[in-house]
């Protein structure tokens, strides 16, 4: 493509193929779910693929440097395999093989110019991301290491192993059709209770959509208010308990709080009539009221992860609008209360997708697990999809075991009714920000009465709830606000406990308007959060009591059975 001609036909087949495969990458899309528990597949109702126009100024320089970079590949390759830092294409294998070599850098040329072109779109910002996503989407899925016949890897193992790995590979991939995903790890060494969710406990309440565990005391004195937990219910609690050594669950326990912890009903059919009320009000503060009941206490400190934090921020105000305060202090980890920055999964949310969802399952049904776990998955399609597509398949390696990917790929349904609420009112409404807008439990939600002490935690390179999002909620609450940013993502940014001696934290006192502000100035720590936040915990958590000697309270809140309990082993 040397001449202005041949880039404006480029271009011109750039829009054709673009068009006609605009409704189909919505539709595969949109069928993964594509959000944090807020989106879902929709085959039909969807956008018309908009007509795209181009800068002429970035076309011509897109063409010099195509031209330029391409010039340079061929007399790399004249004088031996060019270098590669993409680590898909890293290993001896490609770097010997001239050929595969060779294909791989003209396939990241391309994948740069494609994402050149979706650059020169002249569009809105949400036409421009969508686009860059397909396009991303695309070129992770078109990689030479993607297919036997291009990878040299696989081809030199199989060649190695007198093709015992290819059939090594087809019965992972047999393995895989039949129980639905494809495998990150090997989940036949993992069982719940046996070797994650381990920290000694027990049920003490139940209903139909939630268990209360409390866990067994580690000192002999715990703090006189109680600590109540609330994970995502788009996921199983025990990402707060893999391991005894980087189990936040745990870690509040040997700090001296009396830890409580909701664990979640997996909905079946039972449950495709729940609503965001019942989640609130049957939940959140249902757990609350039995944890005071419980220890007596007349106020306990709360916690919210994610969409946990969610919960817990609108049950606080539908207390709050009732008079009622019995939280004294409360955490927010990665969690959204306003929903201004929600990143790439805003991408496919309009009026339209969302009047289909409601019409799909807002009067009834069950969105299904497997479409929230693709929608997280694809969000990052190199690391989470086609790196396992590669080494399972192509290579007929059995990945190694880690128990936060078998924690990933332990997926939860959600009922239909509480997720049309969710996707409406938050992702395309932002609606719990605008005081009185919205009406929960009766109550017209009103987060500036959420008066209270509170902790906010966001991870820096979070992609499921941008740091910019977390940092959000400091301007929503009126109480005392501290502010920390961990380093890494969603969950390793959380999951990173002080005897790792990893990462590292930045606090800053002050807040100002936004968060780019606020780093500013920021200062950096070495190592965990877990050892700031513990210390702020403290602070609310009152003088320390004797620790109590058994589970729950009388005949009233007796140990129906030992934690992690039943609700948390049941399957999507």
């Amino acid at each position: 493509m040397n001449s202005e001609a041949d880039w404006t036909a480029a271009a011109q087949q750039f829009q054709q193929t673009f068009g006609e495969s605009w409704a189909k990458a919505l539709q595969s899309f949109q069928q993964m779910g594509l959000g944090n528990g807020a989106m879902g597949g929709a085959p039909a109702g969807l956008p018309a693929a908009p007509a795209l126009s181009f800068s002429q100024d970035k076309l011509q320089e897109l063409q010099k440097t195509y031209i330029a970079e391409a010039t340079e590949l061929w007399n790399q390759e004249l004088k031996g395999v060019p270098a590669m830092s993409d680590k898909r294409f890293t290993g001896d294998a490609w770097a010997h093989n001239p050929v595969a070599a060779y294909t791989a850098a003209a396939y990241l040329l391309n994948a740069r110019t494609l994402m050149g072109l979706a650059d020169a779109v002249e569009a809105d910002a949400k036409t421009k991301a969508r686009l860059r996503f397909a396009v991303e989407q695309w070129m992770a899925a078109s990689s030479p290491s993607n297919f036997m016949a291009l990878n040299a890897e696989a081809q030199k193992k199989a060649i190695e192993t007198k093709g015992e790995s290819i059939a090594k590979g087809m019965q992972n991939l047999l393995h895989d059709i039949r129980q639905g995903h494809v495998s990150m790890t090997d989940e036949s060494l993992f069982e719940v209770g046996k070797n994650v969710a381990t920290t000694e406990g027990a049920v003490v309440f139940e209903n139909e959509l939630f268990q209360l565990i409390e866990y067994k005391p580690l000192t002999k004195q715990v703090h006189e208010r109680p600590f109540l937990l609330v994970p995502p219910c788009i996921n199983k609690f025990y990402i707060l308990d893999l391991q005894p050594e980087n189990s936040l669950i745990r870690y509040a326990v040997e700090q001296g709080h009396r830890t409580f912890v909701v664990s979640w009903r997996n909905p079946d059919e039972s449950m495709q009539d729940k609503t965001w009320d019942n989640y609130i009000e049957d939940a959140a503060i249902k757990a609350i009221e039995v944890v005071q009941d419980i220890t007596g206490a007349g106020k306990i400190n709360a916690l919210g992860f994610c969409v946990g934090g969610t919960i817990l921020g609108t049950a606080l105000s539908v207390l709050a609008a009732r008079g009622e305060k019995p939280v004294a202090s409360a955490t927010f980890l990665t969690t959204f209360l306003d929903f201004s920055d929600t990143g790439v999964l805003d991408l496919f949310i309009d009026e339209a997708f969302v009047k289909y969802r409601e019409m799909q399952l807002g009067q009834g049904g069950i969105l299904k697990g497997q479409d929230l776990a693709s929608t997280f998955s694809f969000l990052r399609p190199n690391d989470l999809v086609w790196n396992y597509v590669v080494g399972n398949y192509l290579k007929g390696e059995t990945p190694p075991p880690f128990d936060l990917l078998y924690w990933n790929s332990d997926s939860t349904n959600l009922p239909g009714p509480m997720y049309a609420w969710y996707l409406r009112n938050t992702y395309f409404e932002n609606n719990l920000i605008k005081p009185g807008k919205c009406t929960v439990c009766g109550e017209k939600v009103d987060l500036r009465n959420v008066d209270i002490p509170v902790y906010i935690y966001g991870s820096r390179e979070d992609h499921i709830v941008p740091i910019g999002g977390s940092y959000a909620t400091t301007q929503v609450l009126p109480g005392k606000k501290r502010f920390v940013m961990g380093a890494s993502g969603h969950i390793a940014g959380v999951i990173n406990p002080p005897a790792k001696k990893k990462r590292s934290y930045w606090t800053n006192d002050k807040l100002p308007k936004t968060q780019a502000e606020w780093l500013k100035g920021a200062k950096e720590h070495p190592g965990s959060w877990w050892t700031d936040w513990s210390g702020w915990l403290k602070g609310h958590a009152g003088k320390l009591v004797a620790a109590p000697k058994g589970y729950g309270k009388g005949s009233k809140y007796k140990a129906i059975e030992p934690a992690p309990g039943r609700y948390v082993k049941a399957k999507a």
